[in-house]
């Protein structure tokens, strides 16, 4: 079975203020302009649904209102999906074609591969965490992870000073083709990020 990530580009602290602010106007434009995708998403989780998890839109109502939430764990997964609704809404979608789909231990190979550059102010293995906003329920898919803009600028900085020591040396770390592949859209992201004051990333793993 294979997964997927979704990386989003945004003002991490403003996104994250979204949960619990109880802004109505949000929520008329998410029913209005977004009502075939909450549709959608409905019919993929209808059994969910018939068994009491709330829908899409529901569930929207209850991050941004900060509650109330369905005591059933199982459902829980549908506030990390609303969540991640807010982050596409109000974000820009970031390449992640080296990521999804991906199998195994990808996120960690990846990992592996950013260390060896150097670079261990972030971990793409963390978006598969269960890193929601509080109180968001804690929900294990979607999983969600966040860099923050201090945590891009020094990952950035610490590749620059792999770079220099390879082009002193000539020797870069031997990596596989595909882990310098996915090593490097992770820094693409990181470039957005750090070029925009308090953008950072946020990213879910389903």
């Amino acid at each position: 079975m294979s997964s997927s990530l979704s990386v989003y580009l945004l003002d991490v602290a403003a996104t994250r203020a979204l949960v619990g602010s109880r802004d109505d106007q949000l929520l008329t434009v998410i029913r209005d302009s977004f009502g075939a995708q909450l549709a959608q998403a409905d019919d993929e989780f209808l059994f969910d649904i018939k068994d009491g998890a709330p829908t899409a839109f529901e569930a929207l109502t209850a991050v941004v209102n900060g509650g109330p939430f369905s005591d059933d764990e199982e459902h829980a997964f549908q506030y990390g999906y609303a969540y991640e609704r807010l982050c596409d809404l109000t974000g820009s979608f970031l390449d992640n074609d080296r990521f999804t789909p991906h199998r195994g231990s990808w996120l960690s190979d990846v990992d592996d591969g950013l260390s060896a550059m150097g670079i261990t102010a972030v971990s793409v293995k963390e978006f598969g965490y269960s890193q929601l906003p509080e109180p968001l329920p804690r929900t294990y898919i979607p999983g969600c992870g966040e860099w923050t803009h201090a945590q891009c600028v020094k990952a950035l900085d610490q590749f620059e000073v792999t770079k220099r020591a390879v082009d002193a040396s000539g020797q870069a770390p031997p990596l596989e083709p595909e882990v310098v592949d996915g090593v490097m859209q992770c820094i693409g992201w990181m470039r957005h990020a750090a070029a925009r004051p308090g953008y950072g990333v946020i990213g879910f793993r389903s």
